[in-house]
């Protein structure tokens, strides 16, 4: 038989283990920072010495060495009580270390992977711009080549990036435009810009409705250079690394989807047995008791859907199209149960004392980030033959 729907020994110790730290470490804290929009330093270095950076890494270049299924299963488990500090992880991991150790050469891998596998350093993705968000060939960051000092020159902004206006922030991988193709469309890159850099700005960005104690920056390279040697992976290559990095990138949204759902169901069910109505508790009431049902079974398909697609990435499989799939399913689910879940708790849902209110904002970004539904509906679409 090829399939296993229960947790080996290893996989439930290490759920086990993320599941304590996150509600015994994260849950007291997280109203706090939600409220003061606060990046903490202190959880991410917890989340370090927990092995939860440098996941997928192997073991040579300082990481853990985690099969996906193991590592969707970490992030589903901090999202189940927190978003910012689910999405600290998953952007770093899928986005920032993934793509150096996946396209990087030896020597870049070994400069830069252990210090990002031990929660000292954070790494982002310099992917979207004010005007190329789903139209990621649309960016107009350039790189020029300097061949008298044989480096490359950065011009342009980026925004939304995860992970990349902290003090922990040690480099972010940049795609660019370095020429035209005879098609006219442009030739991108990726290149390395370790943080400090000069000409590089990064600031903070402050007023959001979700994951507001995740860092998230705006970029501007005004005239940032790189050695040659900073291009990361072939030039031209840029888009297809970008693009297959977000493949791997779906997995940890849709881990998020399915750990804010499964904490919003929990949270809803412990409410509805407590909270009572004409006599009983509302989960005794059909109303509630359907909304509670049609949260679980939504949660049992998403669940299947991601193990699968995160089964197929580790063994080597063609992944793409459910990663996709589990993108899109997993953020809706994540939607739907924080939207009832909300419905359940009445006015109580509409208060930042409960965490219900906060896992309603977070969920809206799971159907935005790394490419939002539609987006995803598209690539399904080409994939099934349309």
């Amino acid at each position: 038989m090829s399939y296993e729907f229960e947790d080996n020994e290893e996989l439930s110790l290490m759920r086990h283990s993320v599941r304590q730290f996150a509600e015994n470490e994260i849950a007291p804290k997280a109203r706090e920072l939600d409220e003061k929009e606060e990046f903490s330093i202190e959880l991410t270095r917890q989340m370090g010495a927990l092995g939860l950076f440098g996941t997928v890494v192997p073991a040579e270049y300082g990481g853990q060495g985690m099969d996906y299924i193991s590592y969707v299963v970490a992030v589903e488990e901090l999202a189940r009580v927190d978003g910012s500090q689910a999405a600290t992880i998953a952007a770093h991991n899928s986005l920032g270390a993934a793509p150096l150790y996946y396209y990087g050469n030896e020597e870049q891998k070994r400069k830069y992977l252990p210090s990002l596998c031990t929660g000292e350093g954070l790494w982002a993705f310099g992917l979207t711009e004010p005007e190329a968000g789903s139209d990621a060939q649309a960016s107009k960051t350039t790189a020029v080549f300097d061949e008298a000092k044989q480096e490359w020159v950065i011009n342009g902004s980026k925004l939304w990036i995860t992970n990349s206006a902290s003090v922990l922030t040690k480099g972010i991988t940049v795609q660019a435009v370095t020429g035209r193709l005879a098609n006219g469309r442009p030739e991108l890159s990726c290149f390395i810009v370790p943080a400090g850099t000069p000409g590089l700005t990064a600031r903070a960005m402050h007023g959001k409705m979700m994951w507001r104690a995740s860092n998230t920056g705006e970029l501007y390279f005004d005239n940032v250079r790189v050695p040659a040697k900073n291009m990361l992976g072939s030039r031209g290559q840029g888009f297809k690394m970008m693009m297959e990095t977000l493949d791997n990138g779906r997995l940890s949204i849709a881990a998020m989807g399915l750990g804010l759902a499964k904490g919003a169901l929990a949270m809803t069910l412990k409410y509805a047995k407590e909270r009572r109505t004409f006599g009983k508790p509302i989960a005794e009431h059909q109303a509630v008791g359907f909304k509670l049902a049609e949260m679980a079974t939504r949660i049992e398909a998403a669940e299947s859907m991601l193990y699968k697609a995160a089964w197929l990435k580790q063994n080597h499989k063609p992944f793409q199209k459910l990663a996709a799939m589990a993108k899109l399913y997993c953020s809706e689910v994540a939607e739907y149960c924080a939207r009832e879940g909300q419905q359940t708790f009445g006015g109580y849902g509409l208060m930042k004392e409960y965490p219900i209110e906060r896992f309603y904002r977070d969920a809206a970004l799971l159907r935005i980030g790394e490419g939002t539904s539609e987006i995803q509906r598209l690539v399904i679409s080409r994939y099934i033959g349309c």
